[in-house]
């Protein structure tokens, strides 16, 4: 399959963007917004987009087949991890998810139609509508595509022109769901722009956010602070930063039949687009006291991410990535000749897995790519005093605990300030629903107007 050259990210390699070229392509995305997208339903895009995601979860789609073919070189992922993520990714947009988030957001599922009014407003003879922004600029970081995609699909609901720009490298994944748009429904991905440049490119940026009304940015810290610095006053801005998860599990999870499954769901979490998202795990604080040990969850995780490298493989690093493995590697080897209270686990003649148990609860950074620390606590106070380090930079913690102490320990990790609590073996799958580090998706992006009557 070869794409047609819709897109600037279709652009050969080498080929130059120009400032005037992106204020020219800006004005022609907000008037093709004005004649194709403004007055489209929201039951409309609602069906172009649920057919679409249908498509992609079709076995012998042409673009996903494109995916799997060219992805591994263009990503890094293996074949099978982007199987597994597109599908985990596609088969949560359908028409009853989107519905459901429009009204969780919004308060009514016409809200974006024009002024209506739920039954709160009616008791107040009130009624409400609200507006996308005119041009939307998205900043994508990294190469996994689940907060990119995510971003396209609602701005495409609150019928926004759309600017992505990628970084080098970035735009394979949001380049084939777009060109897939452009199959079915020309006009609206007609209000889609995919571009890549290397990030800090001041006069194409600067050009970029003079025409945006809002930016939405996934990225470093530092990175975010100085897109702030460079928006006009009137842009509104909704950034997401560095953040990090881990998992807890309870004495009482590895008593029961299911201790073993815990450890399969901990491994899925771990290998889910190569533990490389923010909803990643970089930590197991695993209770003592169970008829598991910490240290035998952590030795069944090392069988279990051996089995899945022989079915679900890692995929090829940077030289970089593989260093810093190996010499995170020769640092534990170190500790566990040395102390009883470290042991390691790993791939061998390979970089494809690590696990290394410590009894020590302070938490640490992994260096990713399926190398994850598993520690041993007494309760969830001691991990979360282990945790100190990384506090309100938590963006979700997974669980396994018996539903009596599932509640308590939620509450706990609320207080705490975690913004998402699920079940260990879905980190990397949140709901189209979920609040994006605690803040709702839909109602972040609008404007409201409300008609007293």
């Amino acid at each position: 399959m070869n794409l047609p050259d819709y897109f600037f990210a279709d652009l050969p390699a080498g080929a130059s963007i120009t400032p005037s070229m992106i204020g020219e392509a800006c004005q022609t995305l907000k008037r093709n917004r004005e004649q194709y997208l403004r007055h489209r339903s929201t039951d409309d895009i609602i069906r172009a987009l649920s057919s679409l995601a249908e498509s992609w979860m079709d076995p012998e789609y042409p673009f996903r087949l494109k995916l799997l073919a060219d992805g591994p070189e263009a990503t890094g992922f293996s074949k099978e991890i982007l199987r597994i993520g597109i599908d985990e990714f596609f088969s949560a947009i359908n028409a009853k998810n989107l519905r459901h988030l429009i009204v969780q957001d919004l308060g009514h599922a016409k809200r974006l139609d024009g002024f209506h009014a739920n039954d709160l407003e009616q008791n107040t003879d009130r009624a409400s509508t609200v507006r996308g922004p005119e041009l939307l600029v998205h900043i994508a970081a990294g190469n996994i595509p689940n907060s990119t995609l995510t971003s396209m699909l609602l701005g495409l609901l609150l019928r926004s022109a759309q600017f992505v720009k990628c970084g080098t490298g970035g735009s394979f994944i949001p380049r084939l769901f777009a060109h897939s748009l452009y199959e079915v429904e020309p006009k609206l991905a007609a209000c889609l722009e995919i571009a890549e440049w290397k990030g800090g490119a001041h006069s194409l940026e600067s050009v970029l956010f003079s025409e945006a009304d809002c930016v939405t940015a996934n990225g470093s810290n530092e990175t975010l602070e100085k897109i702030r610095s460079h928006l006009p006053a009137k842009v509104r801005f909704l950034g997401y930063g560095h953040r990090v998860s881990f998992g807890y599990v309870t004495h009482e999870a590895l008593s029961g039949f299911d201790a073993r499954k815990i450890v399969t769901h901990a491994a899925h979490d771990v290998i889910a687009w190569n533990q490389l998202g923010c909803l990643s795990p970089h930590v197991f604080y695993v209770e003592n006291g169970g008829k598991m040990t910490p240290e035998e969850f952590a030795g069944l995780l090392a069988t279990e991410l051996a089995h899945h490298e022989q079915h679900t493989p890692r995929g090829k690093l940077q030289t970089e990535e593989a260093a810093a493995i190996h010499h995170r590697r020769s640092f534990y080897d170190i500790r566990s000749a040395n102390s009883q209270d470290v042991k390691k686990w790993q791939s061998e003649q390979s970089t494809a897995w690590t696990v290394v148990y410590e009894s020590d609860p302070r938490f640490q950074l992994s260096c990713l790519n399926r190398f994850i620390y598993i520690k041993a606590v007494a309760n969830p106070t001691e991990a979360l005093q282990g945790a100190d380090n990384v506090f309100g930079q938590v963006s979700t913690v997974g669980i396994a605990a018996p539903l009596n102490r599932a509640q308590l320990l939620a509450e706990q990790l609320s207080r705490w300030g975690v913004p998402r609590i699920c079940p260990i073996g879905k980190m990397q799958q949140p709901p189209l629903t979920w609040r994006h580090d605690g803040r709702p998706s839909l109602a972040d992006l609008v404007t409201w107007s409300d008609w007293e009557m």
